[in-house]
Parts: structure tokens; sequence; C-alpha cells
């Protein structure tokens, strides 16, 4: 099955397992995939990001992170926006990268560089297309 906004699909799995909780996450491998897993990771908003080569397509498998006891437990994770999208992209120059609720979330910047955090682009003095904003 072919999709049109595969970041969005990921979005997506990611936001509807935290809902209900789940330890991990399943979904079709991609280089942009994986490397906004990484950021995240290095953020501290998911546990781990595994690589499983299957066939007939390897798959990416996100392990989620939470706070609190049993009873108590919730998402690291409490917002997801995708923000550039197939039919509308968002690019924007090194001095226009938003803010996430004023510091306290980030977003996610493809750069001629690489995948990186907004903070991390405006520090390098790069713009790029912001994929998404996560809180």
């Amino acid at each position: 099955m072919s999709m049109s906004d595969p970041i969005a699909d990921m979005l997506t799995r990611i936001r509807n397992a935290q809902m209900r909780e789940h330890k991990t996450v399943s979904m079709p491998h991609s280089t942009v995939k994986v490397a906004i897993a990484e950021v995240l990771q290095k953020e501290g908003y998911i546990e781990e990001y595994k690589v499983l080569p299957e066939t007939p397509q390897s798959v990416l498998q996100v392990t989620l992170k939470y706070v609190g006891d049993r009873r108590n437990r919730r998402s690291v994770i409490t917002g997801l926006e995708r923000v550039s999208r197939p039919g509308r992209r968002v690019y924007v120059g090194k001095g226009e990268i938003p803010w996430v609720l004023s510091g306290m979330g980030i977003s996610i910047v493809t750069t001629s560089q690489g995948v990186m955090t907004g903070q991390q682009a405006r520090r390098l003095g790069v713009g790029g297309e912001v994929l998404c904003k996560v809180w």
C-alpha cells in the first residue's frame, strides 16, 4: 500500500500507541524516520529505537518512554504535530525557526546538514524544512 505522508503516519502511530500506553510501536523503516527517532532519543522523548531487518521491508521499532509509577504513569511526549506536509511544505530561514512552548518543546528540522532540532539549527545558522513539533 502506498502512503502519501510516511512521517505523519509515524507520528500518528506514536501518538496512538501512547494513548493506549504501549511499550513499543513498529512502523515501516525509512532513513528520515530513523533520523527523527534519533533526534527524539537524544532529546529524551523516547527510550530507544531499533531497525529490525525483515522481508520484504525493514521495520523501525520505537520503545516509548513513560514517567511515574504504575497508577500515575504518563507519557513523556505530551503532543506531536506535523508542520510540513506533502501538500504544503514549510521552509524557514535560520532566524525564523519556530519555538515550541517557549523552549519547553522541540521542532525537528531537516537541513542541508541533516535532521536536527530547531535549537541546533539556530546554533549552526542554517534553515530548512520544519518537519514536526514535539512537546
